[in-house]
């Protein structure tokens, strides 16, 4: 089954406002089995969300709509759904309702705007919001048929408000167990599995005949990010668990191929990895940064519970910080540069000593996009991790990107250490 997302708003097509409505529905349909097959955004404009309206019915029988519902003049999604299906607005009571027992909550008056907010086209099936004051609404019909003798093609469309935790409550509550009673969809199932230190060529290069013999019905889709690179297979079929037994498979024959790139599966994180690992050795982690300036203690501490195992960190942007605070000998800052191996090492060594913690990250490197040379250029990095028995350090060379430099040592300094610690 196909489906088709209109989201409604000047403020999209400005770039006021990132749709992150379109990404969340298209995962969720796609767990059901329904494809997009587009998604649009159009203007606050009549005209343009009738042909919108009027070319995703012409190509798909499931249209969600997000957007243009609230209680303002701008708000127009409903009386354009009004003329698209000729219907006209009634008042609801139910709707009313919920807007009353929101208002009460929320101790404000009710205006004639909330009030207008309760009238509903009277052909759309209405949907409850429990989050805000706009109603969703589902419209039904069928197309004309191609002959006398066939049916026509019955076309849903879903319009929602754009506020995003009030469409995912309505679709989670509402749209989707709906959705699910009404259409009969195959089994979709995804495995993605999650890779550091290879890039995205050489990776495809090693597993290219494992690809190409894939089943027709597994499908692999390489999704890289700054440090790392995520494979995703997807399989399609009428029994769940054959399904997943032929995943399985085909990720067992992966793993002989490119086991040490590979650090999890789905949606885990390396931050959240390490601190497992730590949790279960009971031991601890501090960190010292220089051209990270502090993010791989961020990711970190982005994790609940962090604090049973990181002690803290100390970003030792200056040489001065780096001496004073790390021990790091000014003789060996002279003679080899901050960027070196040996201070990535005085700084792992410095720090873990200075908590007291049982391992240590230390990282130095020339973020960019200034500050390289012909023998260092922009995006050298040293990286050193300090265990309990030993220091390793190791080179890199990430490219001119700042931004990316910083997220691409992080991700490859966690890594480091989750190979140590297991």
């Amino acid at each position: 089954m196909l489906a088709e997302i209109i989201t409604i708003g000047d403020e999209l097509l400005i770039g006021q406002v990132i749709d992150t409505n379109s990404a969340w529905i298209a995962q969720q349909l796609n767990l059901l089995g329904i494809r997009i097959y587009q998604i649009t955004s159009v203007s606050d404009d009549r005209n343009h969300i009738l042909k919108s309206l009027q070319d995703a019915e012409s190509r798909v029988d499931l249209i969600l709509i997000t957007g243009g519902l609230g209680p303002t003049k701008d708000d127009i999604t409903k009386t354009v759904l009004c003329d698209y299906f000729d219907a006209k607005l009634v008042f609801n009571q139910d709707a009313f309702e919920n807007i009353e027992r929101l208002a009460k909550a929320r101790n404000i008056s009710i205006n004639e705007a909330n009030r207008k907010q309760a009238e509903l086209p009277d052909k759309c099936i209405p949907i409850k919001n429990l989050e805000g004051t706009a109603y969703g609404m589902w419209f039904e019909r069928l197309t004309p048929s191609p002959s006398p003798k066939e049916r026509g093609a019955k076309k849903h469309f879903i319009a929602m408000p754009g506020v995003p935790y009030e469409m995912k409550t309505m679709m989670k509550n509402e749209i989707l167990p709906k959705i699910k009673s009404q259409f009969k969809t195959p089994f979709i199932l995804h495995k993605t599995i999650l890779t550091q230190g290879i890039v995205e060529s050489r990776l495809a290069e090693i597993i290219v005949d494992w690809e190409n013999n894939l089943p027709a019905n597994i499908k692999l889709a390489y999704l890289p990010s700054p440090g790392m690179v995520r494979l995703r297979l997807s399989a399609s079929g009428a029994e769940e668990m054959s399904l997943k037994d032929e995943i399985n498979n085909q990720l067992e024959q992966l793993k002989s191929l490119v086991s040490k790139y590979i650090y999890g599966y789905d949606d885990e994180k390396l931050e959240e990895l390490v601190g497992q690992l730590l949790r279960a050795k009971n031991q601890t982690l501090s960190t010292a940064e220089s051209c990270t300036g502090g993010y791989i203690a961020h990711l970190i501490t982005s994790v609940s519970g962090s604090s049973e195992y990181f002690i803290g960190s100390i970003v030792s942007y200056s040489n001065k910080i780096k001496t004073q605070e790390l021990t790091v000998n000014t003789d060996v800052l002279e003679k080899y540069g901050a960027v070196s191996q040996q201070v990535a090492e005085l700084m792992a060594s410095g720090i873990k000593n200075k908590f007291r913690a049982d391992y240590a990250i230390a990282t130095t490197g020339i973020a960019g996009p200034t500050g390289g040379t012909a023998e260092k250029p922009v995006g050298t990095v040293w990286i050193a991790i300090a265990t309990p028995q030993k220091i390793i350090s190791k080179k890199f060379l990430f490219g001119e990107n700042r931004e990316r430099n910083i997220q691409i040592t992080a991700l490859t300094a966690l890594n480091m250490l989750r190979k140590e610690l297991y």
